[in-house]
């Protein structure tokens, strides 16, 4: 373990970009997020965060907790700003008004800013190509305005306006897939990650900012609050959502897919279900349905990075 530790305190840098002090709730997986992207950018990064949990807990005046210049902007447009952000960035150094070189700019939103409210702006900032990290903190419901339903909510999972009854069972469709939304935009560079697995988060991070052009990386975020989970269990939930395939881990880079890890087999959600409120009224036959549908696309990704390696 110690030696762990060390490996790991010389990939993550010490630099602390985002201020300790705010306001989120104990457990808050997304701005465990937020601390790792930063520590990953460095301090020449400008940010544009949509309205949501995170833009909130760290922006109430008259403190803040960013140590990079940042920028709140509405519910639905942060790729839309941050798309005139880097334009406007490349006008100023063409111009010679400010030094030439590499400026991170990332723009942030929440399941809801992105999967709903913030898809065409975000499917414009992919299209284009603009030289801009899109990163997506997904917790699977608006969660800053009472935890309503978003199209990035799983199946069966109980919100306010999705809530398990009798005749309706919670959320009755299915979870879009924003990576392959933003890979059918021929992008360079997409990848998903877990608050649960930092280092691999921040090395994608990494990878990302030195890839020109379009990019988004898919971060999965539990909140202990939505969820009705443990803040103890929050790095626990993230670590079973990678491990029984409910949240496959991977990198699309120039047309090839990578699995982070290479799973010899996968737990069974049931694991990951049963230590959280919003699925408290499945029945068997419903995770069966689950476990099911979460394994064979965990296989067909399997297979797309197989096919990609050996094409290769």
């Amino acid at each position: 373990m110690e030696y762990l530790n060390v490996y790991a305190s010389k990939l993550i840098p010490e630099r602390e970009l985002f201020a300790s002090g705010h306001k989120a709730c104990q457990g808050c997986a997304p701005a465990l997020a937020l601390r790792y992207l930063l520590k990953a950018a460095g301090p020449n990064t400008i940010v544009c965060n949509a309205t949501g949990c995170m833009e909130i807990i760290s922006s109430a005046y008259p403190d803040i907790s960013w140590g990079v210049p940042w920028i709140h902007v509405a519910f639905e447009n942060a790729a839309a700003v941050a798309s005139g952000v880097e334009a406007g960035i490349k006008a100023l150094q063409r111009k010679g008004k400010i030094s030439k070189g590499k400026v991170n700019i990332i723009a942030i939103g929440g399941d809801g800013a992105t999967f709903d409210i913030g898809m065409g702006p975000l499917s414009g900032l992919l299209e284009r190509g603009h030289d801009v990290l899109y990163l997506c903190y997904d917790n699977e419901a608006y969660m800053n305005t009472g935890i309503q339903r978003s199209s990035g909510t799983p199946k069966y999972a109980s919100t306010t306006t999705s809530p398990a009854g009798d005749v309706i069972p919670g959320q009755q469709t299915v979870k879009k897939d924003l990576a392959q939304i933003a890979i059918a935009h021929q992008v360079s560079y997409v990848a998903t990650a877990s608050t649960s697995y930092p280092v691999d988060f921040i090395e994608k991070v990494k990878k990302a900012l030195a890839t020109d052009g379009a990019k988004l990386i898919h971060i999965f975020a539990p909140c202990p609050t939505g969820w009705r989970a443990k803040p103890k269990d929050i790095i626990k939930l993230g670590r079973l959502a990678v491990q029984t395939g409910l949240f496959p881990i991977y990198e699309y880079c120039n047309g090839r897919y990578k699995m982070t890890f290479d799973l010899p087999f996968l737990k069974s959600i049931k694991y990951y279900l049963k230590i959280q409120g919003r699925y408290r009224h499945l029945t068997e036959e419903m995770i069966k349905e689950l476990d099911e549908d979460l394994k064979q696309r965990y296989r067909w990704l399997e297979t797309l990075a197989r096919e990609t390696k050996e094409a290769k």
